[in-house]
């Protein structure tokens, strides 16, 4: 029995954190939604993804499949009924396909559109991500779920006497170490996984997760809802962000209302507004539309893609979207939309030269021993390179 998470039209509205990965590859809580799928349903996952995607996220059929959309979040009430669904069923929620079973020969052609009709409906919310800052906006509810799915039955390692914990819902994997830090879990659970470090001096206040092999450097100060991903440096202020791997914040600065993604690093003093002077709603840049879409929030800070960088003491106004492996740097503040590929800060860009790009990329994995700049790696690049030098 496979599970395959199939990106639908909410793929192009999470642009550009979606150039460089399925829609089930973000992480939400402490899990991407794919690893939560996965869990919940005790098997394997693959994706149907677009196809310059595929070499990294190649899609796995069997006999028997679950194809599942890849924007929804599992809940237990969800997976029950997907579990149960026969051969060729399918269930939608406005017109949306949640999910449907197929057999080898029905997968091998499969396309979301042509299960909407005479699918049983699904009359229960679920949490289903389709603009970046769904991703904030909801890291609070799927910190909880992972952490309940994570810790269910388990006993926490002990950390050093010389932190402070305060509430009960604190959990550590084996290797994490902290000392003299401050966990409140009273608003919500704390999660440190396998080989974490907790520098001295840091207060986290929860719900927050730490993912495996990162760090929290001295005297931090990180407010729920945050998730670090795996093999992260981070230090400052951190508010109701999501990090989500190899990426860097090792200096002080503030990141709010945030989602960054792999591979990035933010320069010493890098600081993101996340609420603007007058209080208005904030306008996000939207790729579908060419043009700002209004989020409805008051509180709206930061969207970065993979293998984005800023300078030291670069400054991000409210709502900025910064595309992928865009290079940020120079006084003032840069503007709002920062497309893909762009070098350059407040005074205007340019684009970045696609070999000096890949310079950095390849020294940037090579300080990671167990990851490689791969051929598919720099093949995606080489395409979102191409799809975005007309945006």
């Amino acid at each position: 029995m496979a599970i395959i998470l199939f990106d639908d039209n909410a793929r192009n509205t999470l642009l550009p954190l979606t150039f460089t990965r399925p829609v089930a590859d973000l992480r939400i809580g402490i899990l991407t939604i794919a690893e939560k799928w996965g869990k919940h349903m005790a098997r394997e996952f693959s994706f149907y993804t677009e196809e310059y995607l595929q070499a990294k996220f190649p899609m796995v059929i069997e006999s028997d499949n679950f194809f599942i959309n890849g924007s929804v979040c599992p809940d237990e009430n969800l997976v029950a009924i997907i579990s149960e669904l026969q051969t060729g069923e399918a269930i939608v929620l406005d017109d949306v396909l949640i999910a449907v079973r197929l057999n080898m020969a029905d997968a091998k052609s499969f396309s979301p559109d042509i299960y909407l009709s005479g699918a049983l409906k699904y009359d229960s919310k679920v949490t289903r991500i389709q603009y970046p800052e769904h991703i904030f906006r909801n890291n609070d509810d799927e910190l909880r779920k992972d952490f309940a799915l994570l810790t269910n039955g388990r006993t926490s390692a002990t950390i050093s006497s010389t932190n402070t914990i305060i509430g009960d819902a604190f959990f550590a994997e084996e290797g994490a170490q902290a000392e003299c830090c401050t966990f409140s879990a009273v608003n919500g659970p704390i999660y440190l996984a396998n080989d974490t470090e907790v520098w001295e001096g840091t207060n986290i206040r929860g719900p927050f997760a730490l993912c495996e092999y990162s760090q929290l450097k001295m005297g931090t100060k990180v407010y729920g809802a945050t998730t670090i991903g795996p093999y992260c440096r981070i230090g400052g202020e951190v508010n109701n962000a999501v990090v989500w791997g190899y990426s860097n914040k090792g200096h002080e600065g503030y990141l709010g209302n945030a989602v960054v993604g792999e591979w990035c690093n933010l320069g010493a003093d890098t600081n993101n507004s996340n609420l603007k002077n007058n209080y208005s709603t904030v306008k996000l840049w939207d790729y579908t539309t060419k043009g700002y879409r209004d989020t409805g929030l008051q509180f709206c800070g930061l969207i970065m893609a993979d293998h984005a960088k800023s300078g030291i003491n670069t400054m991000f106004n409210t709502g900025t979207v910064v595309g992928v492996n865009a290079n940020v740097f120079g006084g003032g503040y840069p503007s709002t939309h920062i497309p893909d590929f762009a070098w350059g800060g407040s005074s205007g860009f340019e684009e970045y030269a696609y070999n000096k790009a890949m310079e950095t990329t390849a020294r940037v994995f090579a300080r990671r021993e167990h990851r490689t700049f791969n051929e598919a790696e720099q093949n995606i690049l080489k395409t979102v390179f191409e799809l975005t030098r007309d945006l």
